[in-house]
């Protein structure tokens, strides 16, 4: 098998279960070696794979509808599932124990600017809930860090946010988590994903790492967060291990890993919806589109 090159977006915990597999050896156990090209700029990490930086990213499946939002004939498909809950927060500065959506009327909100998708999510979940999302008072021009900062400091109501920085607040007693966006149901926030060409001349590597990547979902299940973050520890040097380990709890909790890699429609298509009603994206290019299930099935079929 040859040489595989895997694009990182940008480093995160959520993205937990892509770190355990490169950690525990999971690829090269089934024939393949694997090269992380980190990331840093989320929106080049596609750029990657189709300039052949890369032979493969994970990322979102929202990079993949918009690119098929833009061309009908574009190659890129979305395979092997991992992150299928939206793994962002609503942290306020006060608690708030009865918070629903449409208290947001009123308050400011600090939304994620770093990356399109919490929004585009939420959105729409904020108008299931009775109010007009382009109502709400937004802060849209400040990283989440800044965000986190202000909300400690109590200038701000709520802030949109992902692990660990709102353990960070929780243990400092300085924020308060009202709302998790997983709580909507199955969302389909990180998959492989590669050009229809790629897929297949390195059908035989990208087959046995879907194999790598099933047998780390299965430890993963069960995992304790210790371990999950002792294994991971060498991609996160800086990382304070008591909140990365309560992240990794609180996110198991919320159910926003899965635990085989086969992409759910369900989760797909409330993500494209999202996208559609937020003005995201101007048409549905549909799950047979955008996700090859195929692959999977064909990598499990030869365990």
């Amino acid at each position: 098998m040859r040489h595989v090159r895997l694009q990182e977006p940008f480093r995160a915990l959520f993205y937990a279960p892509f770190y355990a597999a490169l950690a525990r050896g999971d690829y090269a156990a089934e024939g393949v070696t694997v090269e992380l090209v980190s990331g840093t700029q989320p929106a080049l990490a596609k750029d990657s794979v189709l300039e052949g930086r890369a032979d493969l990213a994970w990322g979102g499946p929202m990079r993949i509808l918009l690119a098929h939002d833009a061309d009908a004939a574009s190659p890129l498909r979305n395979f092997a599932a991992v992150v299928m809950g939206d793994p962002f927060l609503l942290v306020g500065s006060r608690p708030n124990p009865g918070f629903r959506l449409r208290d947001l009327a009123g308050m400011t909100l600090a939304t994620v600017s770093e990356v399109p998708t919490p929004w585009w999510t939420l959105q729409e979940d904020i108008r299931q809930d009775g109010v007009d999302p382009a109502s709400i008072r937004r802060v849209t021009d400040r990283g989440m860090a800044e965000n986190a900062a202000a909300v400690a400091a109590g200038t701000l109501d709520v802030a949109q946010l992902f692990e660990p920085l709102a353990s960070a607040l929780e243990r400092e007693g300085k924020g308060h988590v009202w709302h998790a966006c997983a709580s909507r149901g199955p969302t389909s926030y990180t998959t492989f994903y590669s050009s229809t060409r790629r897929m297949a001349e390195m059908g035989a590597e990208f087959r046995a790492m879907i194999r790598g990547l099933a047998r780390t979902l299965r430890w993963f299940a069960g995992a304790a967060p210790g371990e999950v973050v002792a294994t991971i520890a060498p991609f996160f040097t800086d990382g304070d291990r008591g909140l990365m380990e309560a992240a990794v709890a609180r996110y198991k909790a919320l159910g926003i890993w899965t635990d085989h890699p086969h992409v759910p429609r369900e989760a797909f298509d409330r993500l494209e919806r999202h996208m559609f009603t937020g003005g995201a994206i101007r048409r549905k290019p549909g799950f047979e589109a955008c996700v090859d299930n195929a692959i999977v099935d064909a990598a499990l079929a030869e365990a």
